[in-house]
């Protein structure tokens, strides 16, 4: 919004919003990458769940009440889309966890990519 208010217009708005997230996203996924306690990844990925089950909420609350009559089957839809955004929010931040590795493990050698790993080995 300060971007928009701030004389850049709606391009250049979507643009700085855009940037933000991509930033946003990658310094939680660094964090939760980082940390080693459960606790701290578990608080950190509910950062970003939930605000993203807040926007499925509306989004299909939205189009919910565009096709749907009936008010309670609306919110049924709208819960329905909640659960979907932000279950997906999660295993996205989940998923980015990289395993933890033991001791031995050759921790230190190996590529984020398992293409180029694998490569390498073989």
């Amino acid at each position: 919004m300060a971007a928009y208010h701030g004389g850049s217009g709606e391009i250049g708005a979507i643009l700085v919003a855009l940037i933000a997230g991509a930033l946003t996203l990658a310094a939680g996924q660094i964090a939760v990458a980082a940390s080693r306690s459960p606790l701290i990844r578990t608080t950190i990925a509910l950062l970003f769940a939930m605000p993203a089950a807040m926007a499925g909420y509306h989004a299909a609350l939205g189009l919910a009440k565009l096709g749907v009559p009936a008010e309670l089957w609306q919110r049924a839809f709208a819960l329905l889309g909640a659960i979907g955004v932000g279950a997906t929010a999660w295993v996205h931040l989940a998923l980015s966890i990289p395993p933890d590795t033991g001791p031995g493990d050759d921790a230190g050698s190996g590529s984020p990519f398992p293409a180029a790993s694998a490569a390498r080995d073989g």
